[in-house]
């Protein structure tokens, strides 16, 4: 199986038709991009490259010139996943009065697939020479490549050398670049500058927080980066960019991907499909300027920690939007095509921090214990500011290492809120439970909670309401969390504790 290539002759002057009042922005002069989370991706999943479902907003300004009389504005180097219906333009002497988009790009793909049941020429390696024949496409981009030669059927690419179409033209409505459309009419020539503003699909972002337990066990330091992905085909220059945090409502049942930039494969007839996995870069863009280093493995944010001796310097910076969280990154940027970049989001040292294992008893069900880092977002207590949701890696020092000990996520928290979140299973604690006594509607139950560790561990347990038993007669004073019963108690190294009470069936009338 190969990656053909793209050989196209006699194409000069066969683009789109030239008009009279056309005029090409082959550019902006600056860009801006806003990047906002995919709305139904959980805070702990990873970016997924492949099908990146967040969006952006994207406000260009271009310097244009424009003739008296009707005139056709073509805005290339748009996204390619541009929502063209949301799509503004200002500064405009006399407005818009219709706009189009021209996403059917110049690719591979879409050149073979526009050009189906037409004559094309292929040329082939057979016997030591180079031969060149005519023949029709008769298939489809997803499948073999089929053509129907003078000689009859053939699938190309079944022989020792790469083979290769050339086609006579471009089809009419294929562009090279993603461009946008706008019709105007102006009394007068003029220059002006305009800026165009849209939504754009196939973008993506992310917090990494890095938590590194401190020796005494009651603090942490704590370390964020921002991860920011653009799937789209178009790169953005020198841009002013930032992420938006927190759930933006929107209602769509449009799947915005046309396709036209999808991997294009010819196949032998005999030819298994297989998947193809998109190669990505990983920037890291907020160490000091002469450090910044490129990082192949995609996966390297859930891990990544500190670099050792990089001076890290520049950081997003916060800004209140409404009810929503704007960070913006400090610098102009590259925002480019299909890759990732990361910047610094905070640094805090010391931060109070308090590990708790955690157990939940359903009815008569016992959940294995996990390890739960708690920590209050107040400024009191080493925080006090928005935190967007991500995922967290926590590490413990361990002589001149520090070692992973548990992953979790963190759903966006606002000032005041507690962070809590789930790192891992607790190993060195164990509980088992036991029904003692049973009766008509009623049983007693016995849990037991051994702590192997060689310190004191605090221990909550909570039993999850339910509609068919009421919890009575505990061994020991519950508090309340997330509208339950909750057993705390510190349990010393090595040792053991018990709780006992009674599930009560309730009677239904």
């Amino acid at each position: 199986m190969r990656r053909w290539g793209l050989a196209v002759l006699a194409l000069a002057g066969l683009g789109l038709p030239a008009s009279a009042q056309t005029v090409t922005s082959a550019g902006p002069d600056s860009v801006a991009v806003a990047i906002y989370r995919a709305p139904e991706r959980p805070a702990g999943e990873p970016l997924d490259l492949d099908w990146l479902e967040g969006y952006a907003l994207i406000s260009e300004q271009r310097t244009i010139t424009i003739p008296a009389g009707r005139t056709t504005i073509r805005f290339e180097g748009v996204a390619g996943g541009i929502l063209p219906e949301s799509a503004i333009v200002t500064g405009l002497p006399d407005g818009v009065r219709e706009k189009n988009l021209d996403a059917d790009l110049l690719s591979p793909r879409s050149l073979y697939a526009r050009n189906l049941n037409r004559p094309v020429t292929i040329r082939r390696t057979l016997g030591g020479k180079v031969v060149e024949e005519r023949a029709v496409i008769r298939s489809g981009p997803d499948g073999a490549a089929v053509f129907e030669t003078r000689d009859g059927i053939v699938a190309a690419d079944c022989r020792p050398k790469t083979d290769e179409v050339i086609y006579d033209a471009v089809p009419a409505g294929l562009s090279a670049r993603p461009t946008l459309s706008v019709e105007t009419e102006a009394a007068g020539a003029s220059q002006v500058t305009v800026t165009l503003s849209y939504l754009a699909w196939g973008f993506d972002w992310q917090a990494n927080y890095i938590a590194t337990m401190l020796p005494d066990g009651r603090s942490a330091d704590l370390f964020a980066w921002v991860t920011l992905a653009n799937g789209d085909v178009t790169s953005f220059a020198d841009a002013d960019t930032a992420v938006i945090a927190g759930n933006i409502h929107r209602e769509t049942e449009r799947d915005y991907r046309d396709g036209s930039a999808q991997p294009f494969w010819f196949r032998c007839l005999s030819t298994i499909t297989r998947t193809l996995k998109r190669e990505s870069n990983m920037v890291v863009d907020a160490i000091s300027a002469n450090d910044v280093g490129v990082f192949p493995d995609t996966n390297i944010a859930e891990s990544l920690q500190r670099i050792p001796g990089v001076s890290i310097n520049r950081f997003a910076t916060r800004e209140e939007l409404g009810d929503l969280q704007l960070y913006r990154i400090p610098d102009r940027t590259t925002v480019a095509a299909m890759s990732q970049k990361q910047v610094a989001l905070l640094d805090r040292q010391s931060v109070p921090v308090e590990i708790v294992h955690r157990l939940y008893i359903r009815d008569d069900a016992l959940d294995a214990a996990w390890l739960v880092l708690r920590a209050q977002n107040r400024k009191e207590a080493g925080l006090g500011l928005p935190l967007p949701a991500g995922s967290i890696a926590v590490f413990e020092p361990r002589g001149e290492a520090s070692l992973l000990i548990g992953e979790g996520a963190i759903g966006d928290k606002a000032v005041g809120e507690e962070v809590e979140l789930r790192i891992g299973p607790a190993t060195q604690v164990l509980a088992k439970m036991i029904e003692t006594r049973a009766g008509k509607g009623w049983r007693d139950e016995t849990l037991t909670v051994t702590n192997a560790n060689p310190y004191p561990v605090r221990i909550e347990a909570e039993v999850v309401r339910t509609d068919d038993y009421r919890l009575i007669k505990p061994s020991a004073a519950f508090g309340r969390q997330h509208g339950n019963a909750l057993w705390a108690v510190e349990i010393p190294a090595n040792g053991t504790a018990t709780l006992t009470y009674r599930l009560k069936k309730v009677r239904r009338r």
